[in-house]
């Protein structure tokens, strides 16, 4: 892959989603080796959403990622770039409020929400930092931002091993289970150039998140953050 194929515009990046949606939580199931449903009760527990809370939840696709905080009592606004997405997770869930949203340039008013949640979905973003700040925005001082999203392995032989996955098993495996394998190709790329856990981390900081932390799930595939807005 090029660097040019990964540097897609916002369009082309929602389009790619809109191509995938029907299918996108069953590859992703597959091709995590069915560990995307352990990292999603993980998100859960960190944000840690009950009664009275109203949650953001970004890159929410077809809404998945959203019904553990509707399950808690929480109020979840599940948000996405992706028509063909939200099409799709409102064909499955029409009780969630699925909403339309570009991450840097979110339709929320300062200060809204308890907790901001993403999922997978920050290393799409064509701008992260402005991203980062837009959730910033729209959180309550006292707030909490999480994001999940795969990461830098720990274990330097585990790494080479995780990185020949990507770039080797993955495209054959999406070819076999996904409408658009190119799709996954991208994503593998995406994955291999996103920053690792420090540099995220000072991202997060530099975006104005305080007691930025992240805890290390599957051997660092995938990476929990965490940060504050200041009260």
């Amino acid at each position: 892959m090029t660097r040019a194929s990964l540097d897609k515009q916002p369009h082309e990046v929602a389009a790619m989603f809109d191509d995938v949606a029907a299918k996108y939580d069953l590859t992703n199931d597959v091709l995590s080796l069915g560990q995307a449903r352990a990292w999603r009760r993980a998100v859960a527990e960190a944000v840690a959403a009950g009664p009275g809370d109203l949650v953001l939840d970004l890159g929410a696709g077809t809404g998945t990622s959203s019904l553990p905080f509707a399950e808690a009592g929480a109020q979840v606004v599940p948000c996405d770039f992706s028509v063909g997405m939200l099409t799709e997770g409102k064909r499955r869930h029409p009780e969630l409020p699925l909403t339309a949203g570009d991450a840097t340039r979110l339709p929320f008013a300062d200060d809204t929400f308890d907790a901001v949640t993403i999922s997978f979905a920050l290393r799409n973003v064509h701008e992260t930092d402005a991203a980062l700040r837009e959730m910033h925005r729209v959180t309550k001082p006292g707030g909490k931002l999480v994001i999940c999203e795969f990461s830098t392995p720990t274990w330097t032989p585990f790494r080479t091993v995780y990185t020949e996955y990507l770039m080797r098993a993955l495209p054959p495996v999406a070819t076999a289970v996904s409408s658009n394998p190119d799709a996954y190709v991208y994503l593998a790329e995406s994955i291999r150039a996103w920053p690792d856990q420090p540099a995220l981390a000072a991202r997060m900081q530099e975006s104005g998140w305080s007691k930025v932390a992240w805890r290390n799930l599957t051997g660092g595939i995938v990476a929990l953050h965490r940060g504050y807005k200041s009260a």
